[in-house]
């Protein structure tokens, strides 16, 4: 076997991967339409088992980007960053865009993971 020169991945990264994409493969069917509008209509209300399922993924530790709303003005205006994963280092903003409550940020964020599941 030819040494690429990158050290082997530990077994538990390993597990953890496969795990992630048994994971995606179980979730994107759930990504529906439907799902995505109720999850518009209310982002932290009671929902159904397909919309509960999406966010128990979306909210694990797992591949996907980690994003943070940041209120900007206080009960006027958020917005969007992501978690560098450096500690210490802060959130960097992922655009220029704001939104007027935090419910309308939180479904933003629920689109960027939406968007990113379907196209890995």
């Amino acid at each position: 076997m030819a040494d690429t020169g990158s050290a082997p991945a530990e077994p538990s990264q390993i597990a953890f991967a496969r795990w992630d994409k048994r994971m995606r493969e179980s979730i994107r069917p759930l990504l529906t339409r439907k799902v995505i509008a109720e999850h518009k209509r209310d982002p932290v209300g009671i929902h159904s088992d397909a919309l509960d399922r999406v966010l128990n993924y979306f909210r694990r530790p797992n591949l996907l980007e980690r994003y943070v709303i940041v209120c900007t003005r206080p009960f006027k205006q958020w917005r969007i960053a992501r978690i560098t994963g450096v500690p210490g280092e802060a959130p960097v903003f992922v655009d220029e865009r704001t939104y007027s409550s935090e419910a309308k940020a939180a479904h933003a964020v629920f689109l960027m993971r939406v968007e990113q599941m379907t196209r890995d």
